[in-house]
């Protein structure tokens, strides 16, 4: 045999080895993966607190989720149809200074302040708003300019809390009333809605409707037909309104976990817990389905083995229902890391829930529930997912339903020795739509003669909102080759361009 037919033959033994390699490189770590943490406000972990000090607060759980690798932040801006913003529909929230209708002192917007330090660390925010609660206690005091106090006609009490009435357009309206006003003042990268629409059953009590199903329920035969129909109008309007003001603006939902049970419906998944179609009146498929949501983060929140909701049989069954919408998994922090693998009760749950996250092409990423217990560490999640499954950044996942077109190519890249040290600049690319303009950028660093992959996401080194990059420059001796591309609002990547330096 000559040489030139056994170098071909051990490279036809390799090749299979290599592209299995990067097979397994690319699935250990994505280069696209929704990454996010919700951080709640309902709980009252900011009530009163001081502005520098909230502010301090923020920014410490933001530097956290970073070092996490998180890349999208949902923050809770209408808990209770009040505002950790400056509304001009809804007085400031109890949340905030403690007194529902107090403007903080001295003055500042959380949400708008929220939005700009997110972006500075590449990552999306997410305006997290309640729908239908105006009060998680009957005994809360509501503003004199809360619109309860206008219009008492359009809220419903129901156990030891109030709610809008969902059955009215009055409702409806002033609903996406507040949606509107913050899509057009704010640059938010999403409108998200979490489990909340009708609310969980009080035992022993039926939702007081009567009056609203004898006046709007003509057509129904059955009430939960006709409740599903005020939160599926709701929905789709919301979705319509938001991409009228600015069609980038992203809406999606986080709905409780289990979506019908399989005795309630065949195509039910093998649980006993409560269902969001039966109980809540949320028919999350519909939705999808008919694209009034953008993305679908159920909540996942039991343990592998629970007997009434398991973990496994749940992300099975949203798997292989997403209905062509990007699906993202709730997970609870807490019941991860407290509960063992059955498999391996020497492991918490951790391993396991990211190999069966992963294990479905279906399934584009996570969010962590609540973003303090990833701050805080607790059974070193924080430290699992910057080791491992958030060891490299990751952009997240591309949604081309509403847009394909990526970005013009950077321009101009250039070294430069500044006093700050060597950094890489370049220029925006030229855009003529909003849809078009570059708002981040992403950094890819390869040895010289390596063979550029920007697939692989181990050679990301920044994603970053900024036209530059610090160099990590030694002696001069050494070549690299960084690569950067250009992202839109909506992920779409451009092509590359390159330069190399000695560093």
């Amino acid at each position: 045999m000559t040489s030139r037919k056994m170098l071909l033959g051990i490279l036809a033994c390799l090749l299979p080895c290599l592209l299995w390699a990067q097979q397994e490189t690319a699935k250990r770590y994505p280069k696209r993966e929704f990454r996010g943490a919700w951080i709640q406000t309902v709980n009252g972990q900011f009530k009163g607190m001081p502005t520098e000090k909230m502010k301090k607060n923020l920014i410490d759980q933001l530097n956290a989720l970073q070092e996490a690798g998180i890349n999208a932040i949902i923050f809770q801006v209408r808990p209770e149809a009040d505002a950790l913003y400056a509304s001009q529909i809804e007085p400031w929230s109890r949340f905030l200074t403690g007194v529902q209708g107090k403007a903080p002192e001295p003055f500042w917007d959380p949400m708008a302040f929220m939005i700009e330090e997110c972006h500075k660390r590449g990552m999306e925010f997410h305006a997290w708003i309640n729908p239908y609660r105006v009060k998680t206690n009957l005994k809360n005091e509501l503003a004199p300019e809360h619109v309860y106090n206008t219009h008492p006609e359009w809220f419903i009490q129901y156990g030891n809390q109030l709610f809008f009435d969902p059955a009215l357009p009055q409702s409806r309206r002033h609903i996406r009333m507040v949606v509107s006003d913050i899509v057009m003042h704010y640059d938010v990268d999403a409108i998200h809605m979490d489990d909340y629409f009708y609310p969980y059953p009080v035992k022993g009590q039926e939702f007081p409707d009567d009056e609203s199903f004898a006046r709007y329920g003509g057509g129904f035969d059955n009430r939960g037909d006709w409740r599903r129909s005020n939160v599926n109008t709701l929905i789709r309007e919301i979705h319509e309104t938001v991409r009228k003001i600015k069609p980038w603006v992203k809406f999606g939902v986080s709905p409780f976990g289990i979506y019908r049970n399989e005795s309630s419906y065949p195509l039910g998944s093998k649980t006993n817990g409560l269902e969001n179609y039966d109980d809540l009146y949320a028919d999350v498929l519909l939705w999808a389905r008919e694209g009034w949501i953008d993305y679908n983060i159920p909540q996942l929140y039991w343990q592998i083995g629970h007997r009434v909701a398991d973990y496994e049989t749940l992300i099975h069954w949203w798997a292989k229902n997403t209905e062509n919408r990007p699906l993202f998994i709730g997970q609870s922090v807490m019941n991860t890391v407290e509960n063992a693998d059955p498999k391996n009760p020497n492991m918490n749950q951790l391993p396991r829930k990211m190999a069966l996250q992963r294990a479905y092409q279906t399934i584009e990423g996570s969010c962590q529930w609540p973003a303090s217990a990833v701050v805080e560490n607790k059974g070193k999640y924080k430290d699992a997912l910057m080791q491992e499954y958030h060891k490299y950044p990751a952009i997240p996942p591309v949604f081309d339903f509403i847009d394909d077109k990526a970005p013009g190519k950077v321009r101009k890249v250039k070294p430069i020795w500044t006093e700050d040290g060597y950094i890489l600049f370049w220029t925006a690319p030229k855009y003529k739509e909003e849809m078009d303009r570059a708002v981040q950028y992403v950094v890819y660093r390869f040895e010289n003669k390596e063979e550029v992959d920007i697939d692989d996401a181990t050679h990301i080194v920044a994603i970053t909102r900024n036209t530059f990059y610090k160099l990590p420059y030694e002696d001069g001796k050494t070549k690299y080759r960084y690569v950067i591309t250009a992202l839109d609002r909506l992920h779409n990547e451009s092509k590359s361009v390159s330069k190399k330096v000695k560093l």
